[in-house]
Order: C-alpha cells, then structure tokens, then sequence
C-alpha cells in the first residue's frame, strides 16, 4: 500500500513541477454560480445531450464538486444526498444495491436500478450475495456529473428497469493540458490520493488519465479477540484511461478503460434483540433455532456487561474479507453522418470477480449451558461452552464467489428533421453475460471452522434431534457450485414530435428479450468428529434433494450427479406516453405513462422454489420545472407519481423441516401488487453571489395491496415461507420522507487572496422497514465543508469536511434472521467522519 502512494506520489510529481513553471498555473477562482445551477447543467437522460430544465423527467444532478462535499467516494454514500434514492447495504458498502421510489433489489435477483458509466450497464455477476450489477469502489473519481433518474427507463436504456437509472459521466479529454492531485488526511486514519491528467497529444488526439488510491479503518470495532481489530473498512484503487480520437471533423472515437480493486474486511452487524423464549427441541422446538436464539442472548449479555456501544460487534471469524475486482473497456464512435442524423454505437466488455468470506451474522456464539445443551451433551452432542459458528462463509481455494463477464453492444440513430420539429432515436440492443468459471464457495453451519472452504472444521452442533443411539455430531459444508449465462437484447424507438414551439409529444416503445440458463451442481458435507481419528466428512449428499435425493457423492464424488439446469425466458414490450408543454424558455409542465419491466430470476439454493417470473409497473407522473431570474434567480421542480405494480418480486425466508439437513433460505417470490405514490421537489436560489440555497425533498407513501406466498410441495425441506412485508404495510427501503437542504456561503475576498466558501448539508430520511420486517428509525445527518480555493492565486485549494457532524448512530440495514433463527441485528452507517483535502489544479484542471 505505502509503495502504490509513493509510485503515484512520484508520477505526479514531474507533472506538478511542470505545472508550477506553467502560466497556466494561476487560475481565476472563478464564477462557478453557473455549474451549480440546473439552466445550464447538460443531461444525458434521453441519450442526447439536453439541458436538464428541458427534460420531462424527475432527474437529481450532482456535479464533481458536489460529490467531493458530501465525500461521496462509493455507491452507498450517493443514497444520503438524494430523495426517493435509498441503498440496501447488508452485505457491506461495496456490494450495496439501490433502490428508487421503493423498488428494492434483493439477492440473485436483477438490478432494479441500473447503473450506468459512459452510457454502458454495470458488468454483471449473481453470486450467493447480493453484489455486482454496478460500478467498482472509486468510479465516482473524475466526473463530469452522476445523473439520478427516478422510474422506469426501460426505452432507452439497455437493461430494463422498474425503478430508475443512475448515470456515471467521466469528464472527456479536452485540448488543454491539465489536472489535479489531491490528497485527503481523516479520522479513521483515512489516507485518499486522486488526482488526474489530461494530455493533448495531438489537435485531433487527447488522453486523460485519472486515480483514486482510498484507505481508512473500520468503524466497526471487533471485541472478540478474534479475527481483525474493525469492520467497515475500505481499501480500494480505481484507475481510468480515456482516449479521443477525433478522427474527422463529423468522426470520433473514444476509448475508456477502467479497473477497480476493493480489499476490506468486510461488513459487521451489531446484535440488539434475541428471542429468550425459544421452544426447546424437548418440546417440539427447532433444535437449531434454540441453539442460535439462546446464543445470541448470551452474546447480547456480553456486549451489556463490556457497555458496547452500537459500533462494537463480537465476530469470531478469523480470516474475513471481502475482496472485489472489476475492469471494463467501453468504446463509443459517433458519427456525424448529416446535419440531421448522428450515428453512435457503444461496445463493451467488463469483468467481475469476486473473494468473499465473512460471517453472516456477525456471531461469536458457544453452546449454551443449561438443562437442554446437558441432555443432548450427554447423548454425543456438543458440550455446554464449546464454541459454534452459525453461517460462515468460506473460499473455496481456487475458486471465485462470483464470476462473469459481460458484453453489451448498442447502435443508435439520433435525428431529427430540418425543421426540427421531430427527432428521434432509433437502436438495438445486445447484452451477454457469460461465467469465467464456477461461481463457487464453500459455507459452514452450525460448525466450529477455521476455514470452511478448506473443510477445516471441528466439532458442531447436531444435524437431527438426537436419540439415545444418536452419538454423531456434525457440521454441515454447503458448497455452491453455479453457473449462468444471461442474454438480454431489446429493440427501441422513442421519437418526440414538437406540435407547436411549446406543446410536444414523445412516445417510446421497447422491445427486450430476456434468458437466463442455470446450472448449478451444488451439495453439501456433512462433517462428523470421530474420537481419535478427527472431523471427517461422514456424508456427502446433493443440496437439491427433490431431484437428486438418493446421491451419495462419498462412495461416487462427481458433483456433476448432482447437476440441475434451468432456463427461463421472458419477453415483454415497454413504453413511454408523454406530453409536455413550454409556454416559455424557463416553464416546462409534463404528463406522462409508462411501463417498465424487470426479468425474473433463478437461484439454486432454494429446492423446488428456485424461480420466479418477471415484475411490471404503470407509472402515471405529472410534473414541472420552473426557472426564474432577476435579483433572487433560482429553479423549482416537482413530480408526482403513481405506481401500479404487480407481480412484485419480494425476499421470503424460508424455514427448514427439522430433518432436512438445511438452515434455511432466503428464495424470491412474485407475491402479488402493490400501489407507491409520492412527490419530488427540488428548488435552489442564489441570492447576490454569496448565498446559494437548495432544497430537495421526497414524499413516498407505498402500500402492498396483495401478499401470496406459493404452496410449498410436500415433499419440499422447507415447511415454511415468510414472505417480507404485510399486506397493507408498507414495501421495503422505502421511507415516507427524505429531505435533503444545503447551503453554500461565499465570503468577498480580494480576487488576489482566493475564494473562501462555506458550506452545510442537512439531511433527514424517515423510519423505514428494511431486511426481515425490522424497522429502522429516522436520521438527521448534518455535513459541513469549507473551501479555501486558489490561494493566493497559486492553483492551491484546501478544503475541510466533516460528515456526520452530530456523531448520530444510525441503522442502515438489519440481518433478518430472527424467523429462522431469533436473531435481530442491525448494521450501522458512518459515524461523524472529518479531514482535510489539499488540492492542486494546474492547466485545464
């Protein structure tokens, strides 16, 4: 790590001197009124270039400034700053998935918010955890602006969605050169060095060249003695390589290569209730539940006796981490073709893998000591105090969690007529996701493991409740061992037709092909600890038992005996109705319907439930966007929508039949409608050149309407599905309110001194329910910043922030696991976060 600062330290250090000599050096503060302000921000939400009041869609605008004072630095910050967005992270901040206006992604299921850099998809990988699907740790580095489009945008972009589209914009090389370094020092001895260089090599030939090397520990503090001193760490390179080729005056090419690496310890959860009263196996109880639930108090007891605090956790695992790799090569030509028409095809190929081993659910659990344990104790089960590891997931030596590579392939006509009353866009759409191997790991249950992906396990806790001539405990060894190819290609059309100057109509209509073709070979060891020989495995059986139930892998060991393949196919058209109306440069008023779409799903670890079918929704919105000048010039936008949707994709735990040798499940159900309305403001006044206020805020108000869960076959292991909500309550990460208000503060100073600015965001989001029906509460999270830009007139900024300045502790996630195993613990955002930047531009920055 020391060695990757000082190579980057002394790459940049030529530049820096050669800037220091350079006239262009001293640069003019500048009025930078105009880069915060929506009249002359450009968007790409239509995949032409519009300027942002112009565009009849609810859109949340952050530029690069903008990101580095909120310290938005991966995917999950974004979630704090902006309405009606909201980030399930409960498998850490790296692996977050979005959500907007209350479409939630759960895990083995598609995005329901795309992500998108440089106009292409985030590279996608289905592993056992939610992750992938988005863009790597460091990707919010070099930015011209992200682009946070709210509902269905399933006409122009490539993979349909029901809730939105984030848009990444990377800053294009320019004929000027330029950069940055920038060096960041903070709490959590965290230690951030970006920067960025652009070089014209030629008139027609330009290159920039961008970093970000960010460190920190974990705010998560370990008391086990166990494993790493914290959790929630971050550990991450990101690198970027653009290249413009203006190859004619009317033909460019360009280039972009990325490549991110994360390497942290990984998440960590605090435990904040248990259920004392578990049944004991005695009398009818799960014997893995009481065993779990009495555990967890224990463990709870524990953290009470020390005053931990909600940032302290107790994990017993000894190696975690969580290590994510991502490179993708993006190339885009666009072609001048008439003054009418621009051709512009994008080709990609990207790569994800992924190393995870972590528990999960953060335990530190031993046998407990009482009547029950004693019982089975004497009968050949585990003894009172030994230690158990309830789910620990493990690599498996040679072996990714997840794996895949994608390539998409885009063609786009945009026209329009030459007297501009029409335009167009006119394309089609390739995508495929191949495996670059197996996605395989290995996960410990009920076991005491140094490491389950090499077996290297001892004693446990039974499998079955024990009889007198029962006398083997075991541990179970779950490897998940899949593979799956997705091919998702779409034709579209979206043309808008200007009646008059001030009164137009768009239509859109999509066409998307969806397969998804699994295999999967999965099974599981059974580990028995024999008196004088060690822990063995005794038995090795396939995970799907309905079709494979009689497979003993120990006497034959090809896993391919336990191989089971599923396709699913679905196609479906999508479309947008909408007409909007401009009685004036600075008024737009809007209606529009449309429908968005998002492919079903199939995950192998849940025996006979393993798919489910494709969701819809109808979005009804009206809105408008106002900009108004003279002493006080501002903006204000507002949208109200209506969501009917149906066949709803929703996370259900899945409760094992004593006997069936499984923990549990976690499956995806369509299980019936829901209705989601709300609002969206966003306003912003500059008042002089001194003030600049914003305000955005979201109303959403979600309500399931129909809950059927499937009926269960008799022969299935599970006797049970919770599915996740009630009906009439409300959806998953999807809070009533959020509200998000900044100011921003500018003190005359001589041009010759610098520009000195201060700044304060506040933000509250409402309760919400999130994983396994747990509810978290509201949060108030206030962020200040200040800025001492162009020193002097020598390029230098230094710049203080401070993130949740009120040290509020805040849940963020839960582990919803108490069903299943009478556990409720809760993971917890940031706490208050503080440093320095030191800043220096040279060129064209």
């Amino acid at each position: 790590m020391k060695a990757i600062y000082r190579t980057t330290g002394s790459i940049f250090a030529a530049v820096l001197a050669l800037g220091m000599n350079s006239a262009a050096l001293a640069q003019d503060a500048g009025d930078d009124e105009s880069a915060n302000s929506p009249v002359d921000i450009v968007v790409t939400a239509r995949r032409v270039e519009e300027r942002l009041q112009d565009v009849p869609i609810s859109i949340t605008v952050f530029n690069q400034e903008q990101l580095s004072q909120r310290n938005v630095a991966v995917a999950s910050d974004l979630a704090a700053y902006t309405p009606s967005l909201s980030t399930n992270t409960r498998f850490g901040p790296e692996k977050a998935t979005f959500a907007i206006r209350g479409f939630n992604q759960d895990a083995s299921t598609a995005p329901t918010v795309g992500v998108y850099f440089a106009d292409v998809v985030g590279t996608r990988a289905q592993g056992g955890t939610a992750g992938g699907n988005t863009v790597g740790a460091g990707s919010f580095t070099d930015l011209q602006n992200v682009q946070v489009l709210k509902g269905p945008q399933g006409t122009l972009f490539g993979r349909n969605t029901t809730g939105g589209a984030i848009l990444l914009v990377p800053k294009r090389p320019t004929s000027e050169f330029g950069g940055y370094l920038e060096g960041t020092y903070g709490n959590f001895d965290q230690k951030r060095l970006q920067g960025a260089l652009n070089i014209p090599l030629a008139e027609t030939f330009k290159v920039r060249l961008s970093f970000d090397r960010n460190e920190r520990d974990g705010y998560m503090r370990n008391r086990s003695g166990i494993g790493p001193a914290d959790y929630n760490d971050v550990n991450y390179f990101y690198g970027r390589l653009s290249i413009l080729g203006e190859l004619t005056p009317t033909l460019e090419n360009t280039i972009i290569a990325t490549y991110s690496r994360s390497d942290t310890n990984g998440y960590a959860s605090h435990y904040e209730t248990c259920d004392p009263n578990a049944a004991s196996p005695l009398v009818g109880g799960s014997l893995t539940r009481y065993y779990t639930s009495i555990a967890a108090c224990d463990q709870i007891a524990r953290q009470k006796a020390r005053g931990d605090g909600p940032l302290d956790v107790e994990v017993s695992a000894q190696n975690p981490r969580i290590l994510l790799n991502l490179w993708q090569v993006i190339n885009t030509t666009k072609w001048e073709a008439s003054d009418t028409l621009t051709v512009k095809n994008t080709l990609s190929y990207g790569e994800y893998r992924e190393q995870s081993a972590f528990e999960l659910y953060s335990d530190n659990f031993f046998v407990p000591n009482n009547s029950t344990t004693q019982f089975f104790a004497g009968r050949g089960g585990p003894l009172p105090g030994s230690r158990f590891q309830y789910i620990q997931l493990g690599t498996q030596p040679g072996y990714d969690a997840a794996s895949g590579s994608t390539w998409t392939e885009e063609l786009q006509l945009q026209g329009r007529t030459s007297d501009d009353r029409l335009s167009y866009v006119v394309g089609g759409y390739l995508e495929f996701s191949r495996p670059l191997g197996w996605n395989q790991q290995r996960t410990g249950i009920y076991g005491q493991c140094t490491d389950p992906g090499t077996l290297n396990c001892t004693g446990a806790l039974p499998l079955v409740p024990l009889s007198a001539s029962f006398t083997a405990p075991g541990v179970i060894i779950s490897e998940s061992r899949t593979r799956f190819n997705f091919n998702n290609h779409g034709v579209f059309a979206q043309a808008t037709y200007k009646f008059t100057d001030q009164l137009s109509l768009t239509g859109g209509f999509r066409y998307t092909f969806d397969t998804i073709d699994g295999y999967s070979e999965s099974n599981r060891f059974i580990l028995a600890t024999i008196p004088g020989v060690g822990t063995i495995p005794a038995q090795r059986v396939c995970n799907d038992v309905l079709n494979h139930p009689t497979v003993n892998l120990l006497a034959t060991p090809d896993t391919s005996l336990c191989g089971t393949r599923i396709v699913t196919k679905s196609s479906k058209p999508t479309w947008l109705l909408g007409v909007d109306f401009k009685p004036s440069d600075d008024i737009l008023v809007y209606a529009k319907w449309s429908r968005g779409y998002r492919q079903g799903t199939v995950n192998f670890t849940n025996p006979g439930i393993e798919t489910a079918g494709p969701e819809k929704v109808d979005t009804y919105e009206v809105g408008g966007k106002f900009t108004f000048g003279g002493s006080v010039p501002g903006y204000f936008n507002f949208a109200a929508f209506y969501n009917n949707f149906t066949d709803q994709q929703i996370f259900g735990a899945l409760i094992a039949k004593p006997n069936s040798g499984l923990s549990g499940g976690a499956a995806i159900i369509n299980a019936g409608r829901s209705v989601i309305k709300g609002i969206e403001v966003d306003s912003g006044v500059n008042l002089g050149r001194i003030l600049r206020l914003s305000v955005g805020y979201s109303y959403l108000d979600t309500e399931i309407k129909e809950l059927i869960t499937p009926t269960l076959a008799a022969n299935s292991p599970f006797q049970q599905i919770i599915p996740r909500g009630q009906v009439g309550g409300d959806l998953s990460y999807s809070p009533h309110h959020r509200l998000t208000a900044s100011a921003d503060l500018t003190i005359p100073t001589p041009e010759e001194l610098g520009k000195i600015t201060l700044g304060a965001i506040f933000t509250h989001t409402s309760s919400q329910l999130v994983d396994g029906n747990a509810s978290i509460p509201s949060t108030n999270l206030l962020n200040l910043n200040a800025t001492w830009a162009n020193i002097g007139g020598t390029g230098v900024d230094v710049i203080g922030f401070a993130t949740n300045v009120t040290n509020q502790l805040y849940r963020t996630s839960a582990g919803g696991g108490f069903e299943s195993s009478g556990i409720s613990d809760f993971m917890y955002g940031p706490p208050r976060m503080y440093g320095v930047r030191l800043r220096f531009a040279f060129g064209g920055g």
